[in-house]
């Protein structure tokens, strides 16, 4: 009988120890899927979350070119200006960082000024827009339009507003300025916009 009592007791203590590590295993088991789990939790993107929704955006456009003019009166002066700068965004989900600007503009400061604009991103998209403004001595306020795009800009939708500042003037027609205040809002064609998430620089 002390031998039987003997084996038994290694037995019975294989057994407790096998529930034990039984035990320890479950456990284990169920926290490294908890982990795992939160590890491989989707997290959502800037471009995600503006895909098919209107984004807003704020940003600074600084520009350099030519302008020439004729003038129609004493108090009339029509002007057409070729510029071409860069155009830096901020918002948490803007379209893109940073632009590349160019544009074209006719001003007669009776009437007002319309003119075009073309941003190129980092990765050669563009954007389109027509721009608009009173443009008079007592109001420069101008209005952008998105028209289209290419790339992941393709079917843009949005507008924007800004008054400019000139900051360098001189009789030989070379001008520079700057934006006061650009904000505005933009929609991306949702299937465009998810097809770049996580390509570099998005």
């Amino acid at each position: 009988m002390a031998i039987r009592a003997s084996n038994a007791t290694p037995c019975a203590a294989q057994r407790t120890l096998s529930r034990m590590f039984s035990a320890v295993s479950r456990t284990s088991l169920v926290m490294l899927a908890l982990i795992t789990g939160c590890a491989r939790a989707p997290q959502p993107s800037n471009s995600a979350s503006a895909a098919g929704a209107w984004i807003e955006f704020q940003g600074t456009w600084t520009a350099a070119g030519n302008r020439n003019g004729i003038g129609l009166g004493a108090d009339r002066r029509a002007t057409i200006a070729t510029l071409d700068g860069s155009l830096v965004l901020a918002g948490r989900s803007r379209p893109g960082v940073g632009f590349r600007s160019e544009a074209i503009v006719f001003n007669d400061s009776a009437t007002g000024m319309v003119g075009r604009a073309v941003w190129t991103d980092e990765h050669g998209d563009r954007v389109f827009s027509e721009l608009r403004g009173e443009g008079t001595a007592n109001s420069n306020k101008i209005l952008g339009t998105f028209i289209n795009g290419t790339g992941r800009y393709s079917g843009v939708a949005g507008t924007y507003e800004f008054s400019w500042r000139f900051l360098v003037e001189n009789e030989d027609g070379m001008i520079q300025g700057q934006s006061v205040g650009l904000q505005g809002r933009v929609r991306l064609d949702s299937q465009r916009a998810r097809a770049t998430e996580g390509a570099p620089g998005s």
